[in-house]
Parts: structure tokens; C-alpha cells; sequence
């Protein structure tokens, strides 16, 4: 069976009252871990009270922390995970960036491969972790609980492997997160009655805890995120962006960043002074101290990348790096020098860094001759009011919407993947999503006059291994701005991005077919577009959607339908007997 890992009811506690504490718990155990082990969590979904800003409230929880436990495996592990939801919420937890190969039962999205767990009820997620190592995470896939409902997931090298880089002397994860006063619940369901924009942010946070850039918290250390570090040692810092709907800059003030690694994925290293991150997206960076420091501590800033033509939080939050502890002036240090939040060009410099290894030990194998060419449009767009006696709060009185190709997902009324393999369409999905925008136009120029979208659950149907190019165009429908795409089940490649509107003659001739980066999760640029492929090698109903969870609440989102491929190493797996019902 291998060795048991979970988490004691002590452990929860202490982690609860400093779940950094937790983080270095864990780390110590990492030496008993064997590859090929079972590692066993329960998952106690629970509401705690949590207080930041000045501000108390009742929160869903695992196991009363916040963030999450962190969660450490080995490639080749086998990962169990028993989930008990204790909350009047419905809750899934998507275990993203993870391949769940021919195993879609584990990979968490409601209504797509799972109906999601109701109040009272169980479910256990149990895969293996192949092929991959680096930093993941986990957080829910229901509504907008993953504000809350979020933690790492590392997984290590198999034992006996290293890093393709020098090993650092620690590995620290550090989750970036948005912290709302009000009740996001209620937020989002009021936005959507409406049809308005929901309200922004109140702080953005580091490891949960905004710090001393906010009123409130100025006034209290345990409200700001301290990562403790000794000169001349190299650390790598397994950064997420788990922020509910913003794009974010990163910087530590007098330091430079190394990138190593992209969502589970080692690239060719480079040094930057900032790096942005989108939401979704993970990033291992090596920070090496000096030798003699100048200054016993430092500040560590995070804030926003967007041009959004409506209002989100444009604040700024700071952690320390802290080399000795000091007086209660450090709260006056100086913040590093961030892009400013509309600098594209800072994010397109950034971007352009990334390539893969592409050597023997990690091979790029990007697809040369793709089977299909697809054309996807990203953007907003608009539904009618249906509200009676009243204005709606969208662009001139309509209602916000987003899609894809003009199609805003509907909710299924069961979970996708369930109707799959019952070969149960009727009813629950159509095989026609349109593979090109269905009303071509000038995508980053002059919106067209009827910004009304179309509502279905359609999915785009393929069969077993077929080689897939997929262009992501931006629009400017209720304004130009990025996107961030996740591919749910896959890894891809990004094989060419530019700006404007994609030309099908002469902008291939540009791709990288040689080292792209892979990654599970990109944005679209600003009035611009990404090229991507992969191999369809993974059989099940794969969601694909913008993790702004602003824009998935509004539609923007749709499904792949991977068929299973002749030889039974290639079907997927059945259903295992505790799967939710809706």
C-alpha cells in the first residue's frame, strides 16, 4: 500500500492559526515519501470564521484552513482524496493542471465530469499522477467557492531525479489570492440577476493575508506574509495565481527571479526583475539571496495586469522577505517598481521568454502537420434584459454575457462526461459546437452592431489521438483585454501569438514548432490572439474555459469530446460507484 499520508486533526488546528506553520511541516516529511506510494487526504469542507481587513466571516474551508493544506506526491504517485462537504453549498474540486489520464471521474468541474457533492454528502478522488512534476494546485470547481477553496499541489521528481537546475536549499509555495469583505456568493448571484459587473476585490493577498498596504492590516503583522530567508542560499518560490478574476504582476524590491518552470512544465531559464501571472497559471522561480544584504528586509508587491473598460481592484499588496527580524518601520519600505496596470507591452516582453527544454530528457513534441484547424473567438458580449419594470446594469441596459465562437455555455442539467459514457446525449449536448466564429468580423476592430451572444451546451467532437491547432482570437466586443484560457485533461504547446487579427497566410510561417512552452493555461492577448496544438490523447469530455470566473459565470467556456482510441489502454475507465448524482 505504501506509506499513509493525511492530516491529524492537531495539525489542522495549528495550521489554521499559521498555515505556514503547516507548509513546513510537510516539507520536513517530504524525505519519507517513496515513489509509487498512495497518498490518502480527507477533505472536511467546513465553514470557519476568518477574519481579515478588520472584517470576520463565516467562510467554506478545508479542514478549517486557509488556504488549504498543501498536498505533496511524487510522479508516479497515486493520489486519494476523500471529500466530506459539511457546507450548504454544492462543491467539486478540480485538481488543475493534472493530465487525469483516461480518468475524467477525478478531474472535478461540476456539470461537465461530475455532478458536483450536495451538502451532506461524499466523494473520493483518486488518480495517479504520470508523467508530470512541478507545482499544481487544487481548489473547487463550483460558483466562485475556489475564493476560499484552494492549496498546492507539488509534485516532486521520482526518487532519484533532480531538477534540470541546481537543487535549491528550500522550496516555499506562495499562492496569490483576492480577500472580498462582502459574500462572493452573493455577489456574483447579485451580478448575474442583474446583469452587471460584480463587485471588485476589497485586497489582494499573499498566502491569504493581504498585508501592510491596507489600512486595516498596517496595524497587524499577523495580517502580512513574512517569508523568512538566509544570504546566499537559492530558494524556489512555487508561485500560483489563484486570484477569482485578476491577472497580476510580482516583483521583490533590490532582487531578481529566475523562471524555471511553468505550470508543471521545466523551461529554459531566464531572469526577470517582475513576471506577470494569470489566474490558473503556477510558476517556479529561483531566488538567491546575496551574499551581505543591504537591508535586513525587503518588500514583496503584487498588482494587477488588465484593460478592462470597467472598474476592478487597483491596489497593491505587499509581503516581506525578511532576512533578520526588524522594528515596526518596515512597514514603510519601499515597494518594488511594478508595470503599470495597462502595461501589455510589459506582459508581451515578459511572455516572450518562454521556451521549453526541448532536450533528450524532456522532449517537445509538438505536433507538425495538425489533423485540425480551429478558429475560436474569446470575448464578451451582451444578452437582453429580461428583467421586468427594470434596466438592466449591462452595456446600454442589456445584460453582460461572454463566449466563444458567439456560443455562451449553458449548464447542463447532468454532468457531461456521465452523458458520454452512457452515449445519453439527448437533452444534455450537442456535437456542433462551430469550430469557426459563426459571423466573421473585424475581431480587435469596430464591434459589430449585434453583440448578442447564443446560449447552448455544444461540445467539439474528436477522435482519439488526433493532432489539434487551435487559434485563440481576442475580440474587442465591450472592450479589448487578455483572457486567461484553461485546458482541462491536456497539456498544449504555444506555438505562435501576435497582435490584431490572426492571418492564416502569414503569420504559421512565425511558429515556434521547435521549443515552445507547454503549459495548461495562457492568455489571449489584448486585441491580439495565441496559437496552440496537442495531441487529443486523452479520451473523456475535457472543459476549456477563461479563468476569470467572472467570464465563466457570464459563459466563456466549452468542451472538448475525446473519443476512446481502438486498443483498451486508450478507453476511459468506468465511473467509480460513489460518483455524485445530480
Amino acid at each position: 500500500m505504501g506509506a499513509r499520508h493525511g492530516l491529524r486533526r492537531g495539525h489542522a488546528a495549528a495550521a489554521s492559526a499559521c498555515p505556514f506553520l503547516a507548509f513546513a511541516v510537510v516539507l520536513l516529511a517530504l524525505p519519507s515519501l517513496a515513489a509509487g506510494d498512495t497518498h490518502y487526504y480527507t477533505f472536511n469542507v467546513q465553514m470557519t470564521n476568518v477574519t481579515r481587513l478588520c472584517v470576520t466571516k463565516s467562510i467554506p474551508t478545508v479542514n478549517g484552513q486557509f488556504p488549504g493544506p498543501k498536498l505533496t506526491v511524487r510522479e508516479g504517485d497515486r493520489l486519494v482524496v476523500k471529500v466530506h462537504n459539511h457546507i450548504n453549498y454544492n462543491v467539486s474540486f478540480h485538481w488543475h493542471g493534472v493530465r487525469q489520464l483516461r480518468n475524467g471521474w477525478a478531474d472535478g468541474p461540476s456539470y461537465i465530469t461530475q455532478c458536483p457533492i450536495q451538502g451532506g454528502q461524499s466523494y473520493t478522488y483518486d488518480f495517479t499522477i504520470t508523467g508530470q512534476r512541478g507545482t499544481l494546485w487544487w481548489h473547487a470547481h463550483f460558483s466562485w467557492l475556489r475564493v476560499h477553496l484552494y492549496g498546492p499541489l507539488v509534485i516532486l521528481p521520482k526518487r532519484g531525479e533532480g531538477y534540470p537546475f541546481p537543487r535549491p536549499y528550500k522550496e516555499v509555495p506562495i499562492h496569490f489570492g483576492e480577500w472580498f469583505n462582502g459574500d462572493t456568493e452573493t455577489i456574483i448571484n447579485q451580478a448575474l440577476l442583474t446583469g452587471g459587473g460584480p463587485n471588485i476585490s476589497d485586497a489582494y493577498t499573499f498566502n491569504g493575508l493581504p498585508g501592510p498596504t491596507y489600512n486595516c492590516s498596517a496595524q497587524d503583522m499577523a495580517d502580512t506574509y513574512k517569508l523568512k530567508v538566509k544570504p546566499g542560499r537559492t530558494y524556489m518560490l512555487r508561485l500560483i495565481n489563484s486570484a477569482l478574476n485578476d491577472e497580476l504582476f510580482f516583483g521583490i524590491a533590490n532582487h531578481t527571479l529566475t523562471v524555471v518552470e511553468a505550470d508543471a512544465n521545466y523551461v529554459k531559464p531566464f531572469t526577470v526583475q517582475t513576471l506577470v501571472i494569470s489566474p490558473g497559471q503556477t510558476m517556479n522561480v529561483l531566488l538567491t539571496t546575496p551574499p551581505n544584504p543591504s537591508s535586513p528586509s525587503y518588500a514583496m508587491a503584487i498588482s494587477p495586469y488588465t484593460n478592462t473598460q470597467g472598474t476592478f481592484d487597483n491596489t497593491t499588496a505587499a509581503a516581506i522577505l525578511e532576512y533578520a527580524p526588524t522594528p515596526a518601520s518596515r512597514m514603510s519600505l519601499p515597494l518594488p517598481s511594478l508595470p503599470l496596470y495597462n502595461d501589455t507591452g510589459a506582459v508581451t516582453n515578459f511572455s516572450r521568454n518562454f521556451r521549453s527544454l526541448a532536450s533528450a530528457e524532456y522532449p517537445a513534441v509538438v505536433p507538425q502537420a495538425p489533423d485540425r484547424h480551429l478558429l475560436f473567438t474569446v470575448g464578451l458580449g451582451t444578452d437582453p434584459c429580461n428583467l421586468s419594470n427594470q434596466t438592466c446594469q449591462g452595456p446600454n441596459g442589456t445584460k453582460f454575457a461572454a463566449s466563444i465562437n458567439n456560443n455562451s455555455f449553458f449548464r447542463p442539467r447532468t454532468a457531461l462526461l456521465e452523458a458520454h459514457y452512457q452515449r445519453r446525449y439527448a437533452g444534455v449536448l450537442l456535437a456542433n459546437f462551430p469550430t469557426t466564429p459563426p459571423h466573421p468580423f473585424n475581431y480587435t476592430g469596430t464591434p459589430p452592431n449585434n453583440t448578442f451572444v447564443q446560449h447552448g451546451t455544444r461540445v467539439v467532437p474528436l477522435a482519439f489521438n488526433t493532432s489539434v491547432e487551435l487559434v485563440l482570437q481576442g475580440t474587442s466586443i465591450q472592450g479589448a483585454e487578455s483572457h486567461p484560457l484553461h485546458l482541462h485533461g491536456y497539456d498544449f504547446y504555444v506555438v505562435g501569438q501576435g497582435f490584431g487579427n490572426f492571418d492564416p497566410v502569414n503569420d504559421p510561417p512565425k511558429y515556434n514548432l521547435v521549443d515552445p512552452v507547454e503549459r495548461n493555461t495562457i492568455s489571449v492577448p489584448t486585441a491580439g490572439w495565441v496559437a496552440l496544438r496537442f495531441f487529443a490523447d486523452n479520451p473523456g469530455v475535457w472543459l476549456m474555459h477563461c479563468h476569470f470566473d467572472v467570464h465563466l459565470s457570464w459563459g466563456l467556456s466549452m468542451a472538448w469530446l475525446v473519443n476512446d482510441g481502438p486498443l483498451p489502454n486508450q478507453k476511459m475507465l468506468p465511473p467509480p460507484s460513489d460518483l455524485p448524482k445530480c
